[in-house]
């Protein structure tokens, strides 16, 4: 009976560190290597100011300092955030208000924050240049 309510505790407390053997220091982001953990990239050209909003299919959030604009057309552009935005790898999306249909560098974006099934707009952050890249499939 005893070694039965002792199993539960046992396997709860060994999950963090279970955990912590799946996840390498290497993979996560750092101010040195924001990009950490986020698919490899080649590089493809010089980074630019703007990308054109109205060409953006897909944002992906990579961490809370990277974000991957995927443009029609098959182009990515990786934007590396001037400082890392708290709540943004957490919360996966973004926000931002323009009146012209470009994205640029240093446009404030902002966390966009599921509270009880309502967005709501948290964290401002400002948006770095735009790399132009390719993913490096493995």
């Amino acid at each position: 009976m005893t070694i039965r309510k002792l199993a539960p505790a046992l396997a709860l407390a060994a999950l963090p560190l279970l955990a912590a053997g799946c996840t390498s220091q290497k993979e996560r982001p750092t101010d040195a290597n924001p990009a950490a953990g986020a698919p490899a990239v080649t590089v493809l050209g010089e980074a630019q100011n703007c990308v054109n909003r109205s060409q953006v299919r897909a944002t992906v959030v990579r961490s809370d300092r990277v974000i991957d604009f995927e443009m029609n057309g098959g182009k990515v552009f990786r934007n590396t955030l001037t400082r890392n935005c708290p709540g943004l790898g957490m919360d996966r999306a973004i926000t931002y208000e323009t009146s012209i249909d470009q994205l640029c560098s240093p446009q404030i974006i902002y966390t966009l924050q599921n509270f009880g099934g309502q967005p709501q707009r948290g964290a401002g952050c400002s948006l770095g240049k735009f790399v132009p890249v390719e993913y490096v499939r493995e």
